[in-house]
């Protein structure tokens, strides 16, 4: 088949593809190579031609960094803008605005719908590990004001002033939530419904190896 790629060019579409997700940009030719094993830019540039003609990327060949990888492969920059404990809660800085990131993170596109109100938290804590959300786990968000019973939600604890990220549960006729965590270890977490402000819903999880 026309299409069909070699086992180098799959390796050169999997390097770009994990440095896109690590680090929101395309690598460069030599650190293609670097990570690919290919000692020879030229044979990275001549791959990397034969997987635009294939359809597979496009490059600009005026700007070190211009490989774009076809849409289904595209990894979004999302906004960190911090740590979230799953464990018990603590105080964080006040309630930060997306535009206030401390950094950005890489998305895989298949893992959004849309691209409105996302947001990234870094986890801290083991709570929630048999909802396979563990420590150093980045939590994508997000940001809506309610949540259904279930949902893995930020919390923010109005008396305590604290966040937290627990599985939401609404109980006594809507009067009480039960934060939930998901590790036998931890208790749940009971508070008044009108003490709890919903700050966004997990809605995917990415694990740095």
């Amino acid at each position: 088949m026309a299409n069909e790629l070699s086992e180098r060019q799959e390796r050169i579409l999997e390097v770009i593809r994990d440095y896109v997700v690590e680090y929101g940009y395309p690598p460069t030719i030599r650190e293609i190579g670097e990570a690919a094993g290919i000692s020879s830019t030229s044979v990275v540039s001549y791959n990397l031609n034969a997987l635009e003609k294939k359809g597979h990327l496009t490059r600009n060949k005026d700007t070190s960094r211009g490989l774009r990888l076809r849409e289904e492969m595209i990894a979004i920059p999302v906004p960190l803008l911090g740590n979230i404990v799953a464990g018990e809660p603590i105080p964080i800085p006040g309630n930060e605005a997306p535009e206030a990131a401390l950094d950005h993170v890489a998305v895989p596109t298949e893992m959004l719908t849309n691209t409105d109100d996302i947001y990234a938290l870094r986890v801290r804590g083991n709570s929630m590990i048999d909802s396979l959300i563990a420590d150093g786990d980045v939590v994508v968000m997000r940001h809506q004001r309610s949540a259904e019973n279930g949902d893995t939600v930020a919390a923010w604890l109005v008396d305590e002033e604290t966040v937290t990220l627990k599985e939401f549960h609404l109980e006594a006729g809507g009067q009480r939530v039960r934060l939930q965590p998901r590790n036998p270890a931890f208790d749940p977490i009971y508070v008044r419904a009108d003490k709890v402000e919903i700050q966004g819903k997990v809605i995917g999880v990415i694990r740095e190896m």
